[in-house]
């Protein structure tokens, strides 16, 4: 298989601020560097350098998106704040969303690099893509930045799929510890796309967002699907969500493109998440989702990097998604691997289970799952 890597060293130079996790800024919390900075990316990148995983994937460099794209997602008056703030001295654009002077320009790079990624698999220069890009998208809503994110990359790039290639229907698969807020808001009442969201309960945003409940409205009732998982869900939980809803929605749905948004911090040890998922999680999932692209949608499916905190752990997760992706082995010792093999064995706890069943019923796909 050709995988292509959609990658700009510029999309590491954007400035995302200073961060505190929950903690405001200022008065007596001392700032310090977001935790969306470069060297988890970088080191993905370095780790794929190093192993020669590079020099079988078709690297491609993107170019900005334009403001037509955008503006297919996004509002007038969000795509001028977002540039009167980068021309100026930067600023917030919404909780946990900072933009550095000249973070336009970046920010339209990585929407740019998503759209990059669409156009090498559905032109057949590629048979999938991974976009290792920043800032991420998922968090962005049409008014508003969001959780580190910008522009809604995945929509942006979805609605370039939609308008300017013919896809006719789109499927979202959000595996990042946090709630995919912002791809639910674009596409809530849009029966074309179907977004499905696996997510840590309560973690971000706050306020209920994610529930089961949330299943789109009007025309799009139905095609929205979220999983808010217990905080400590590992394999059990997410195998149980895979196999009783995401694979069933997607066969129903029938898709003409996958996107996945990509996050790794629900991986164990990521000071952003509460999840247990060690590099054969993400090994399997990437499988699953694999599968499904070649027996729905000939194949056509698109990795958008999201988020992912821990720089010593994020490229040991990261790197099997990749031997999946190429159909090649890195020919190293995954060491996060082999230390969690250690750890005892997931468990389908009752409260984990509730939640999938719960998703199942209000996704309409029954609750008998034999």
């Amino acid at each position: 298989m050709t995988t292509a890597l959609i990658w700009h060293e510029k999309l590491m130079w954007f400035d995302a601020g200073t961060f505190a996790g929950p903690m405001p800024v200022g008065g007596w919390v001392q700032p310090g560097e977001s935790s969306e900075n470069p060297e988890t990316k970088r080191r993905i990148k370095n780790l794929l350098d190093a192993t020669g995983m590079t020099a079988h994937m078709k690297v491609i460099t993107p170019a900005r998106a334009s403001d037509t794209d955008i503006l297919r997602v996004h509002s007038p008056d969000y795509l001028a704040k977002v540039k009167t703030m980068s021309g100026a001295y930067g600023g917030q654009l919404g909780v946990s969303a900072f933009i550095g002077p000249g973070g336009y320009e970046l920010a339209l790079l990585s929407a740019g690099a998503t759209i990059a990624g669409v156009d090498a698999v559905l032109t057949g220069a590629a048979d999938n893509a991974y976009v290792l890009s920043r800032p991420p998208g998922h968090h962005a809503e049409p008014s508003g930045g969001m959780g580190f994110c910008v522009f809604a990359n995945i929509a942006i790039a979805a609605r370039h799929a939609q308008v300017d290639r013919g896809v006719e229907r789109i499927a979202v698969v959000d595996w990042d510890v946090h709630h995919g807020n912002g791809t639910q808001a674009c596409f809530y009442d849009d029966p074309s796309v179907l977004a499905i969201s696996l997510h840590e309960n309560g973690n971000f945003p706050r306020g209920g967002s994610g529930a089961v409940e949330q299943t789109g409205a009007g025309a799009g009732r139905g095609a929205t699907i979220n999983l808010p998982l217990p905080p400590g869900s590992g394999t059990a939980a997410y195998r149980a969500a895979f196999e009783r809803v995401v694979l069933p929605a997607l066969s129903r749905f029938r898709p003409d493109l996958i996107f996945v948004a990509c996050g790794l911090d629900a991986g164990n040890n990521d000071p952003l998440g509460r999840m247990m998922l060690g590099p054969e999680d993400f090994r399997w999932m990437t499988r699953a989702v694999l599968d499904a692209a070649r027996r729905l949608c000939g194949g056509r499916i698109v990795f958008a990097h999201e988020g992912g905190y821990s720089a010593p752990t994020a490229p040991f997760l990261a790197l099997p998604i990749f031997e999946e992706l190429t159909g090649r082995p890195s020919g190293i010792e995954n060491i996060m691997a082999a230390r969690m093999a250690g750890l005892p064995p997931s468990v389908l706890f009752p409260h984990q289970e509730a939640v999938v069943e719960a998703a199942r019923t209000a996704a309409g796909l029954g609750s008998d799952r034999h």
